[in-house]
């Protein structure tokens, strides 16, 4: 009986002692979670109004819950006094040796970030970085996939891209085509332009504004050659700069304007037998 009683008092004196603490723990749990929403969907209104792109979106929310309910649930265990300093401890010893380890990856995992946030290039741009250059196919948190014109499926490290140079084609609506077109010493010089200009004025693709410019550039060693600069939008680009080194050919042959090409004369000396 007597030990009923002292077991019956200790309980008591835990409750007493406990019991507040536990009541007090569990409405800073209740309250926490519940503040951890809304902080939540506060962060994800902000990501929406700046266009955060959803990947990065995603991470950034689940990343943040993570953070936010392990340092609650070390709140309210040492509010009912369980030791949590060693836990801490522990917890940053694994996080240095996980950092260590993966240097590389948590590089290539920021690059990803700030590619997501700042976004020097999105999905369909064509592109040129890290040595490599093609249509980028998807923006990863590690890495990017760029198509190639052929097809070929290249994956970039975001660390590198995020640390070097980038050449984004597709940022501007419009593009300039920049030709070179060589003539022979011989020709007329603006019965030559006259054949570009025209040449211009014909493709319905060129943009009239910024004007075209052709323009006598370089008196090279067997030609006179002329820099064309025309603003196309940056979709016919290629289609442009293809038909007009055809058309060119076509109308300086039609009107006796020469290309020149490189030319070699080979003499041949016969020497008498003796």
């Amino acid at each position: 009986m007597e030990v009923l009683e002292r077991n019956s008092d200790k309980a008591v004196e835990l409750l007493m002692v406990y019991g507040p603490k536990m009541l007090l723990a569990l409405l800073v749990l209740v309250v926490g979670f519940w503040l951890i929403g809304r902080v939540l969907k506060v962060m994800q209104m902000a990501l929406d109004r700046k266009g955060v792109d959803l990947t990065l979106k995603r991470f950034l929310r689940s990343l943040a819950s993570i953070v936010l309910k392990t340092l609650l649930l070390i709140s309210v265990a040492s509010m009912v006094g369980v030791a949590t300093t060693s836990f801490i401890a522990i917890l940053g010893a694994a996080g240095l040796a996980i950092g260590l380890a993966l240097q590389g990856s948590l590089s290539n995992f920021a690059g990803g970030v700030l590619l997501l946030l700042f976004k020097p290039y999105k999905v369909g741009d064509y592109i040129e970085a890290s040595g490599h250059a093609g249509t980028v196919h998807s923006i990863q948190i590690f890495t990017t996939v760029l198509k190639t014109p052929d097809n070929k499926t290249v994956i970039i490290p975001n660390g590198p891209i995020a640390n070097g140079s980038i050449i984004n084609y597709s940022a501007e609506p419009t593009r300039r085509v920049d030709m070179v077109f060589g003539i022979g010493y011989g020709d007329d010089i603006d019965k030559a332009r006259a054949v570009l200009n025209k040449l211009i004025v014909a493709d319905k693709r060129i943009l009239s504004e910024p004007e075209p410019a052709v323009l006598v550039g370089e008196l090279a060693d067997s030609s006179v050659n002329f820099k064309v600069r025309v603003w196309v939008n940056a979709a016919d680009y290629w289609g442009v700069y293809f038909a007009m080194h055809e058309s060119v050919k076509k109308a300086f042959d039609s009107d006796g304007v020469s290309i020149p090409f490189p030319q070699r004369d080979v003499h041949i000396h016969q020497v008498a037998s003796t």
